[in-house]
């Protein structure tokens, strides 16, 4: 069976060839290359008319048989020398046992030389392979074949007479470009992908790697030297481009407080001043895990971003910028799979910082050109960092303001203005799932009020029951109630949760009596208007329950569930007009101050044994 023997940094392997073979950099290959120069779908390697024949996918940087790019598709004889990137490999026939030679892998020898500044020449020096086993010819079915074309020689080079075009490189700046000079507006730039888009358009990887600094920048790098200590105009040069970065993000960004519209300018400005590829922003979320939350990308991009923890770990790690001018050069780098896969030859990972705080990281990259970032735009992507980590910082601060007057509104619908702000503050918590803990429950609804309704349009209805609502809240927050929910013309309160006090049943009490009261005068009200009036009914319970946060995740409610909730609910039922029923829990603590009156005992739907009622008819001199 015909076969190839792979040459790679790493050594040598033998793969067997099956009727059809796909060579690429993808795992979905019949023969996968990491070799960031080859391309994911390199080429083809199939049987036709009993022999074998390779055929060049139309790869950036060429397959290469003995020297010579394959333009289409070219018949393999045993012993060929095929080349792809930094990859070399010999065809053996199936009867052939011709051994390969043993060298040192040398990757100047392939036809794509990266060190010679990303060019397409002439192998360099003697091959490392054994010159093949004379075969006889091997007669071969004509394949047409276009014409390659030659560039001109060179002068002064001795070898350009073989070389083949380099490959088409994305505009990018060079890497000793002048810092104040930013790359030219990037036009073809694709669209900013946010939030759960841009999620998915990165993926974060692990690397088994040991790390360590090639090259850094203190992130906090921001200070300006005094007039008097700037001896040479490059210092000078600098603290302008500091300056003008500054300035120049401002006037982007301005006052925008939206985060999502924030790291689309941050990005899109990003852009502007360097020749990258992709760009994105990855910040810390509930779990404190680093999340993509934006991502850009240049027109005709469209592999997925593949960002290593590497490099994640290492500017979460030293807080400093860090740059890979090659990641497949770059030692830090040199086994990370991902990387490989995805061929990034540039790199930039910036931290976020804002008070020494780290929210996040800026990742920049060049996937197409080697060597695409230096130092100096190192030092201009830190300055970017570090406005967009104070832009980044407000917007946080907004929106978490907002967030706090939202959850002040609501506490302040359920607390008294006194325990509302005990909750902000997080001197008292509420917990989402509830907490035990004992209570007294209140529920009082209007008798009769359905067949009163029947006489009444709508809109008065609403309007009676709002004044009726507006005067008993009032006082159940004066006694430090919460207010639970209305159910209709029923008022649910709680006494002792979320914040709970040693008399909780003594102040229900209390607030039950004037609001009565506070019913009476609103009756008095509405007779003076020429308008009927209504009774209440009150019942009120004290027991263990659970407190707490229940709902679903897009409707959260504080309330309380239990059985002693449940027979406060039906002592309401049980009480008349205008009466104050109380169970026999709540009447142990609160006999001494008030005038009470036993009721017959009643058993309750659901409770087994009759219990113990009381009416309050007054407070005790």
């Amino acid at each position: 069976m015909a076969r190839l023997l792979i040459v790679t940094p790493e050594g040598q392997q033998e793969r067997e060839l099956v009727a059809v073979n796909s060579v690429g950099r993808h795992p979905n290959n019949t023969v996968q290359l990491l070799d960031r120069i080859v391309s994911k779908e390199h080429c083809i390697i199939e049987v036709r008319a009993g022999r074998y024949v390779l055929r060049d996918l139309g790869s950036l940087n060429g397959t290469y048989i003995n020297g010579q790019r394959v333009a289409g598709e070219q018949w393999l004889n045993d012993g060929d020398e095929v080349a792809l990137g930094n990859t070399r490999m010999v065809f053996r026939e199936a009867n052939s046992g011709s051994p390969v030679a043993q060298g040192p892998f040398n990757p100047g020898t392939s036809p794509y030389n990266p060190n010679a500044g990303g060019q397409n020449v002439a192998p360099v020096g003697p091959p490392a392979f054994a010159p093949p086993v004379a075969q006889p010819p091997v007669p071969q079915p004509p394949i047409a074949q276009p014409p390659i074309a030659q560039p001109p020689v060179a002068p002064g080079v001795p070898w350009a007479s073989s070389a083949v075009p380099s490959p088409p490189q994305s505009p990018v700046a060079p890497p000793n470009a002048v810092l104040g000079q930013p790359a030219a507006p990037n036009k073809a730039a694709g669209m900013t992908m946010i939030g759960a888009v841009a999620q998915s358009k990165v993926t974060i990887t692990s690397s088994m790697l040991e790390s360590h600094v090639r090259s850094k920048i203190a992130a906090a790098a921001q200070q300006f030297l005094p007039e008097k200590s700037i001896v040479d105009v490059e210092a000078l040069r600098r603290d302008y481009e500091k300056l003008r970065i500054a300035y120049e993000l401002q006037r982007a960004i301005g006052a925008e407080l939206d985060l999502d519209k924030l790291l689309e300018k941050i990005l899109e400005r990003a852009f502007d001043l360097l020749a990258a590829d992709r760009a994105a922003i990855l910040l810390y979320d509930e779990s404190k895990t680093l999340s993509p939350r934006a991502i850009r990308t240049r027109k005709g991009v469209d592999e997925p971003f593949v960002v290593s923890t590497t490099i994640l770990h290492q500017v979460e790690k030293e807080r400093v910028a860090t740059l890979s001018s090659d990641a497949m050069l770059d030692p830090r780098f040199s086994q990370a799979h991902s990387i490989i896969m995805q061929g990034i030859r540039s790199s930039m990972a910036v931290p976020l910082l804002f008070k020494g705080e780290l929210q996040g990281v800026l990742v920049v990259d060049s996937q197409i050109s080697t060597n695409a970032f230096g130092e100096k735009d190192l030092q201009l992507v830190t300055n970017i960092a570090n406005q967009a980590a104070l832009a980044i910082a407000n917007a946080t601060l907004a929106r978490q303001i907002q967030r706090d007057a939202v959850a002040r509104e609501r506490f302040q619908r359920l607390l008294s203005p006194q325990v509302a702000q005990l909750v902000l503050d997080g001197k008292v918590e509420v917990k989402q799932g509830g907490v035990s803990t004992e209570a007294t429950m209140f529920f009082s609804d209007i008798r009769g009020f359905t067949s009163m309704s029947e006489g009444m349009n709508a809109e008065d209805i609403v309007s009676m029951l709002n004044d009726y609502f507006e005067r008993m809240v009032e006082i159940i927050f004066k006694y430090e109630g919460t207010l639970d929910k209305f159910v209709g013309d029923e008022i649910m309160a709680l006494f002792g949760a979320p914040v709970s006090h040693p008399d909780d049943p003594i102040r229900c009490v209390k607030a039950s009596l004037v609001m009565i009261e506070g019913l009476r005068e609103f009756n008095n009200d509405r007779a003076a208007a020429g308008k009927i009036g209504f009774e209440i009914g009150i019942g009120i319970n004290t027991g263990k329950v659970v407190a707490g946060y229940l709902g679903s995740s897009k409707a959260m409610q504080y309330t309380v569930i239990g059985a002693p909730v449940n027979l406060a609910a039906r002592l309401c039922s049980q009480a008349k007009g205008m009466q104050i029923v109380i169970s026999e829990q709540t009447w142990l603590r609160v006999k001494d101050l008030f005038e009470v009156r036993e009721l017959e005992p009643v058993k309750p739907k659901g409770i087994a044994q009759p219990v113990r009622i009381f009416e309050v008819l007054r407070e005790k001199s």
